[in-house]
């Protein structure tokens, strides 16, 4: 009888160990890291997924493994993930698995839009941010939460946030601005980019080796740009939606490209920004807009010296981004099929 219940104890103790082995591994499912061939470098890059849009969730496990495999980086891709299906599913805004890697991150790159994320991992965010880390910000970034909890710790966060100092929440604060309009008509202009002549003149690294940019998308509106900040690529829309589409010089051209600085508040360390306003999975096939991203990720991290116009951009396998649009994800997808 005691061996018996000696046996039954084994058994209940071998499944709960299972069970915790299990629940670790499906915890782990919920992102992917890529973990360079040759390390170069210690830094650690945290890319963060999540809009119903433009296709982050393709977008930026490119990004990672070109940083990864051409630039040696260690690279985490974050997605909304659905909590009764484990699938990516951008359109659930509530749920974003991971985020605690930013603990060991030297860099995070975001391209959320409108994220009611829980205050536990809001605190990742918010940590990262008070140490002064640096941030690139794409697309959708720029209205990247939508807190409509006022009594939350992390409600300043959000894209329309009216608290003091964070006016314009992380979009405004952080990146340099929050969401106005479509400045260029939607689903029917693309962008052509205008490298900025003083920036050019200047050398700013991030610019190093960027000639040719246009993209899908259309033109983001914008109110004005920070004090310090510098403008480094302009916006033209295009009457069209193809790279040979003509420049519609009736609309102003806007700026889609910046590098800022941040503190989180007085006496803060302070961090470096790269923001761009294009950064759709679509906008990405360009070349020369992966270059200045790339870039942006070595100035960002202090590493400028090393920015050449032979930095190699090119894509790891295959990349074919869905179009951007509403509900247009791809259904079903989980984290490892962007391995």
């Amino acid at each position: 009888m005691v061996l018996l219940k000696i046996k039954e104890l084994s058994l209940i103790l071998t499944s709960m160990l299972f069970m915790s082995l299990m629940a670790n591994c499906q915890s782990s499912k919920h992102f992917i890291t890529f973990e360079p061939d040759r390390k170069t470098t210690s830094k650690h890059v945290v890319l963060i997924s999540g809009d119903e849009e433009y296709r982050s969730e393709e977008g930026l496990p490119m990004l990672a493994k070109i940083l990864s495999n051409h630039h040696g980086f260690r690279t985490t891709v974050l997605f909304a993930i659905h909590p009764e299906t484990g699938s990516i599913d951008p359109n659930y805004q509530k749920n974003i698995p991971g985020l605690k890697a930013l603990e060991t991150a030297d860099l995070m790159i975001i391209a959320t839009r409108f994220r009611g994320l829980p205050d536990d991992q809001m605190k990742y965010i918010d940590d990262y941010l008070k140490a002064g880390k640096p941030v690139i910000g794409l697309r959708t970034a720029t209205h990247a939460f939508k807190l409509d909890d006022p009594s939350s710790p992390y409600a300043k966060y959000s894209f329309n946030s009216k608290v003091s100092g964070w006016e314009g929440g992380f979009g405004k604060k952080i990146l340099g601005e929050t969401w106005i309009n479509h400045h260029g008509h939607h689903g029917h202009e693309g962008t052509r980019g205008l490298v900025d002549g003083l920036a050019e003149r200047n050398k700013h690294p991030v610019l190093n080796g960027v000639k040719d940019i246009w993209g899908p998308t259309d033109v983001y509106g914008i109110t004005e740009i920070p004090d310090g900040a510098e403008v480094l690529l302009w916006g033209a829309s295009t009457s069209g939606m193809t790279p040979e589409a003509p420049v519609n010089w009736k609309k102003s051209i806007i700026p889609v490209a910046w590098t800022k600085t941040y503190t989180y508040h007085s006496g803060s360390k302070e961090g470096r920004v790269f923001t761009t306003t294009m950064g759709a999975a679509t906008d990405l096939v360009s070349a020369d807009l992966r270059r200045m991203i790339i870039n942006a990720a070595y100035w960002s991290l202090h590493m400028e010296d090393q920015i050449t116009e032979e930095l190699n951009v090119n894509l790891v396998g295959t990349f074919d981004p869905t179009e951007f649009g509403f509900n247009g994800f791809v259904k079903d997808k989980k984290p490892e099929d962007y391995e």
